[in-house]
């Protein structure tokens, strides 16, 4: 065994770089209630206006230089010092942490029925015994989003039996499951698309249309899912009429009838607040972040008298006082300097993006939107790429023509054939302008769309075409075709 010295570099990161990376990558709501929880936490922080005073004239507040000044001096704080009560003064209650600009109304809080909830008080209203309901319960439970039941009768069964001591049969929860169907909404309980459409089907009034709609999903259902309408009419005989309206009758069924009733119980929680506020008068882009301003965060002259007296004082009850002061003003220190720091990265940021994308920004148009990625912003404002994914993620603007999150702007490039790089998202917006104003009777393929996107002059390949068609979510020529 022996000792030696070695000299190693070691990066780590401070409290201040880790804090702001968390603050950087919060959305507006959740950074305010960040901000209320830190002055929960915090009793040396108060939000009161510099220049604020007592009823005698005295400052109420000192900001956090000034403790930063008298801590290297030694000066006193007394000459300036007016007690304050914490009944007086509820910083740890309330945050002004909003602009000149009127504070969003936010939606009121509103409570709805759930999905499984509609279901059971349905049930209630059936005369059936207590035993049951029981089992009925139980498969409403054993529904999924969607309102499908995708598990096998005999397994319901099993654990009706070992989950809830329940003997139950097969026989018992089919009938049980044949009641439920009949609720609303339509469709309901089915254990599959085509038993779904088939009891929407059975509840609406009968027609001709809707018994050949009932007759061809009963014997023809693959052929009519693959789109062979020529074998489905051969097999249901119909003429091209009759067909025509089975397909405008099942278009109108709902394929999912569970998401007809939202099982969200905040409407708050759907409402998007952007940090950014974009305008553009008279040439010029004007950025702001209106909704949001960093409070002049002070320190309570309470607790700066308390780390003045404690540090010169010889009695250990004043000193571990001065202690905690002091430890809960370095933590505000850091909590002000990483919100700074957050406002003014989210702000080059987004100026940077706006710079890039400036043609789009004008007027909105999609196809002025240049190909752009993380790298391209990073290199631009010397930030590392993964500070502009946080800055990124969950963060929304405001513009005159529009709201979109930052995520919308970033696309990868391809090229024309003048060389010149354009937006993936310019591509897709050609190929689903071109199956829009497609044949419907005989509908593009891929190899098609690529010769048309050629002639346009882009460059594309057929798998490529295939790619951007399966997210847009356009399916294949043969499920495209009409009649």
């Amino acid at each position: 065994m022996k000792q030696g010295l070695e000299q190693k570099q070691k990066q780590t990161i401070s409290s201040l770089q880790i804090q702001t990376i968390k603050l950087i990558e919060m959305p507006i709501q959740a950074l305010e209630q960040r901000i209320k929880e830190e002055f929960n936490n915090n009793p040396v922080l108060d939000d009161s206006p510099q220049g604020g005073s007592d009823d005698d004239g005295a400052p109420k507040d000192v900001s956090i230089s000034e403790v930063e000044d008298r801590e290297k001096s030694g000066g006193s704080l007394e000459e300036n010092y007016s007690p304050y009560s914490d009944d007086d003064k509820p910083y740890n209650l309330y945050v002004n942490n909003w602009g000149k600009d009127p504070r969003p109304e936010r939606e009121t809080f509103s409570v709805k029925k759930s999905f499984s909830q509609s279901l059971q008080e349905q049930l209630g209203f059936r005369n059936l015994t207590e035993h049951e309901k029981t089992v009925g319960n139980f498969i409403i439970g054993s529904l999924d989003d969607d309102g499908y039941l995708r598990r096998d009768i005999e397994s319901l069964v099993d654990d009706l039996a070992f989950r809830a001591g329940v003997e139950s049969s097969a026989e018992e929860i089919e009938r049980l499951l044949r009641i439920i169907q009949q609720f609303d909404p339509p469709g309901v309980g089915a254990r599959d698309l085509r038993e779904c459409l088939l009891l929407q089907l059975r509840q609406k009034k009968s027609t001709p249309a809707v018994q050949n709609a009932i007759t061809v999903l009963s014997d023809c259902f693959t052929d009519f899912s693959n789109r062979h309408f020529k074998k489905v009419m051969a097999k249901a005989k119909l003429s091209e009429q009759d067909m025509k309206d089975v397909l405008d009758e099942i278009k109108r069924l709902n394929p999912s009838p569970g998401g007809e009733i939202d099982d969200n119980y905040d409407d708050r929680t759907q409402q998007i607040v952007p940090d950014f506020h974009l305008d553009y008068e008279n040439g010029q882009m004007i950025l702001t972040m209106p909704r949001f301003n960093i409070p002049e965060l002070r320190i309570n002259r309470k607790y700066a008298d308390i780390l003045e007296t404690g540090r010169y004082s010889s009695d250990r009850s004043q000193k571990e006082a001065a202690s905690f002061v002091k430890q809960k003003i370095d933590s505000a220190k850091w909590f002000i300097e990483a919100l700074r720091q957050r406002h003014n990265t989210l702000e080059k940021t987004m100026s940077t993006i706006i710079d890039f994308q400036r043609e789009f920004f004008i007027d909105g148009d999609e196809s002025n939107l240049k190909p752009m990625v993380l790298r391209d912003i990073a290199e631009r404002t010397g930030f590392d790429i993964s500070t502009i994914s946080r800055v990124v993620n969950s963060k929304w603007i405001e513009t005159h023509f529009g709201i979109f999150p930052l995520k919308y702007f970033f696309s990868e490039g391809l090229e024309n054939q003048e060389g010149e790089e354009v937006s993936t998202r310019e591509i897709k917006k050609v190929i689903r302008e071109l199956v829009e104003a497609e044949d419907k009777h005989a509908p593009l393929t891929d190899d098609e769309i690529v010769t048309l996107l050629n002639d346009k002059g882009y460059k594309v390949a057929r798998r490529t075409v295939a790619k951007y068609r399966g997210l847009l979510n356009i399916p294949k020529a043969s499920l495209r075709r009409d009649i």
